[in-house]
């Protein structure tokens, strides 16, 4: 009985230590948000925010095009919110049953096509109305950031689908 306490080894941790606390579970991806995907998706956030609140704040519900351009903005702008917060903190890790490569790149590419609707829809539906002129200004800058974020959604949708693919990976070596 006397050797007990020397075959027995003890070991103290916190919550957050074990892997087990909030904190643990919460705490951002600092290497995420220094990455090429993250930036895009900060100026998908940023251009698209300004697209939506551009025509938002014109009379959009006059012209039938702009309610198309307000709903890709707005659910293009949303499900990008929430795919940002999943992956900063990462709680993608989580959900490991989901194909996250292959979930965003189908994402990017939709928001993609979206987005180049919304653009050519906006950029053609721009013009000096009689009743209000000051709607031209700020349908011409939602095209502007509309063709911005069209473009980052296209990169977004590149390296989406190099992260599904994986490295190295190329038609030739696909065959074999």
């Amino acid at each position: 009985m006397a050797e007990f306490p020397a075959k027995v080894s003890t070991q103290t941790s916190t919550a957050d230590a074990a892997g087990h606390g909030v904190a643990y579970f919460l705490r951002p991806d600092l290497s995420f948000v220094k990455s090429i995907p993250a930036i895009l998706m900060a100026v998908e956030l940023v251009f698209g925010l300004l697209v939506w609140a551009l025509v938002a704040d014109s009379h959009y519900w006059l012209a039938a095009a702009y309610g198309w351009v307000m709903f890709v903005a707005l659910f293009c702008w949303l499900v990008t919110l929430i795919l940002f917060i999943l992956l900063i903190l990462q709680i993608q890790r989580r959900i490991s049953f989901i194909p996250w490569p292959m979930v965003l790149f189908i994402y990017h590419a939709a928001a993609t096509i979206l987005y180049v609707t919304a653009f050519i829809t906006c950029a053609a539906s721009t013009k000096v109305g009689v009743l209000y002129v000051s709607d031209s200004n700020k349908r011409a800058a939602a095209s502007f950031f509309a063709c911005l974020v069209m473009i980052a959604y296209g990169a977004s949708t590149f390296f989406s689908f190099t992260d599904w693919r994986g490295p190295g990976t190329n038609a030739a070596s696909a065959q074999a």
